[in-house]
């Protein structure tokens, strides 16, 4: 059924042409802040400032009802084949990223699930005994990867610097551009660098180009490369070839890249950095949330509920875009990951019956850290002529136990006090004659809170992200688990390289390169 013949549908459709308004004094209160907000796992959703009321939030719930999102949540965690465009061409695939951490509470019991957390588990003591093996002979390492291979792990790595291994440092190289790789290079000694080249096929041209640099390199300095590479890739793809790296480790074509943190594909870098007993916490926080969307009890389902009221905004408020503001100076990094794994998986206009949509799927997202963002786009926000849907993030503590006091209050007080400050100021405005300090308020908002950022609760705000997502794909009716629309430009890439290296010619290319040519007269 599509998404807009769900019964809900039009109810909602006609609750949203008069919403609250949230400007409207009084209306956002102790008690209406109380009511709209949830709590589980030690995290809670405040969302006293969204632009919903009680009939809302049920007919939203209906909405995940109808569309069997929960059920859908079931077979993907079950190893059901959902990745797939009805009557057409498709990976036809199962979807178990939640299986690279189902080794703890209550595993799920069907065999293609069992399967899938067996082989992670097994990658996973196979990388224990790597890391003992290892720990002396590098100070650094470097993970090679674009995409999902390098996202996702930065934004746990650098949201966890504060538990970093002493005398541990790391490094990214992700473009094909050579200035990047030569900057790492010239940071790293040679001789104790780790390199973890990342490609679930083995032939993704970028990072094998920086792979074959670092090589280079590495020869180039009278060491041998395969005593310093790992590959974390497919089995039998083109990288796992035992005679040219140090160690290697799997990954499987039910792990879409972007959901691939927590997998071997994290794995290495995070457990060099980190240490093994640390990401095992970072499994352990993401494989509760994992579990906790398998219920019906909404109010305990903070992914579904984060999902249900980004529903609400983009189909029925038409906000086209979603701002990403941690009050975390640690989290810069999730909002790139959040980027990808938002607009990769969502941003689709084709459903699963293969049919064109006749509604709006995934929004733009995009962000920066409180409260460096309040000096830059807020301003648009607050007065500008688009109206953003925001998703605040913030913790109770530090990360270091360590704080400051300037102006009677601590500089975490001052932290916190600017996120409650901003998610209230946005919804609730403030009426001025003066149209230049006039702000009209009902900005639609919400919170995501917890105590501290430490492994466990990334594990659990990763895994959040990720099911908040799904839950958006699951009731849009539209598959969150391909990404064709990355395809069309490394096609044309490639036809331009055929033409530089004149194996075939390409006419459009000519055009571009008496551009380039002009430059060397």
């Amino acid at each position: 059924m599509s998404f807009k013949d769900l019964a809900s549908f039009e109810p909602l459709k006609k609750l949203s042409r008069a919403p609250i308004d949230l400007s409207v004094d009084g209306a956002i209160n102790e008690k209406r802040i109380e009511k709209l907000s949830a709590e589980n796992l030690g995290f809670k959703l405040l969302y006293a400032t969204e632009r919903v009321s009680q009939e809302v939030m049920e007919k939203l719930f209906s909405l995940a009802q109808e569309a069997k999102a929960i059920e859908k949540m079931h077979a993907m965690q079950e190893g059901k084949v959902i990745n797939y465009i009805e009557g057409f061409e498709s990976e036809k695939r199962t979807v178990l990223h939640t299986a690279m951490r189902d080794f703890f509470e209550n595993p799920v019991s069907t065999m293609q699930a069992k399967e899938a957390a067996s082989l992670a588990l097994a990658e996973l003591k196979k990388l224990e005994l790597f890391i003992k093996k290892i720990d002396k002979k590098f100070d650094a390492i470097v993970q090679i990867g674009i995409g999902g291979s390098y996202a996702g792990p930065r934004a746990i790595y650098e949201a966890l610097k504060a538990y970093q291994e002493p005398n541990k440092k790391v490094f990214f190289i992700v473009n094909v551009d050579p200035d990047e790789a030569a900057f790492v290079l010239k940071q790293v000694d040679l001789k104790k660098t780790l390199f973890v080249s990342v490609s679930k096929s083995g032939t993704t041209i970028e990072t094998l180009s920086n792979e074959e640099f670092v090589r280079d390199h590495l020869k180039k300095a009278g060491l041998n490369p395969k005593d310093h590479i790992v590959a974390i890739t497919g089995k039998k793809s083109p990288m796992d070839d035992p005679s040219k790296y140090l160690e290697s480790f799997y990954i499987w074509d039910y792990v879409g890249g972007r959901f691939s943190a927590t997998s071997m594909v994290g794995g290495v870098m995070l457990s060099f950095a980190l240490g093994i007993d640390n990401f095992k916490k970072i499994l352990q926080g993401a494989n509760k949330v994992d579990k906790s969307v398998l219920s019906k009890d909404v109010h305990k389902n903070l992914p579904l509920l984060d999902a249900l009221l980004g529903i609400w905004n983009r189909n029925f408020l038409f906000l086209d875009t979603l701002a990403i503001i941690p009050y975390s100076a640690a989290l810069s990094y999730l909002i790139l990951h959040l980027e990808q794994c938002d607009m990769e998986s969502n941003g689709k206009s084709v459903d699963q019956m293969g049919k064109f949509i006749e509604f709006y799927s995934g929004p733009i997202v995009f962000g920066d850290v409180g409260t460096n963002a309040q000096h830059s786009f807020f301003q648009f926000l607050h007065q500008g002529t688009g109206l953003v849907a925001t998703e605040f993030i913030g913790f109770r503590k530090t990360q270091y136990s360590e704080d400051f006091k300037f102006a009677n209050s601590t500089m975490q007080d001052k932290l916190l006090a600017n996120l409650f400050a901003q998610s209230l100021s946005l919804a609730v405005g403030e009426k001025s004659s003066n149209y230049n300090k006039l702000f009209l308020g009902n900005h639609p908002n919400h919170i995501l809170l917890s105590n501290q950022l430490d492994p466990f609760t990334m594990g659990a705000l990763i895994s959040h992200f990720e099911h908040k997502i799904a839950f958006q794909g699951f009731i849009w009716g539209i598959n969150s688990f391909d990404q064709e629309g990355v395809q069309l430009g490394k096609k044309l890439a490639n036809k331009m390289l055929d033409h530089l290296s004149g194996k075939k010619e390409f006419g459009l290319a000519k055009a571009y390169l008496k551009h380039l040519e002009s430059f060397s007269k």
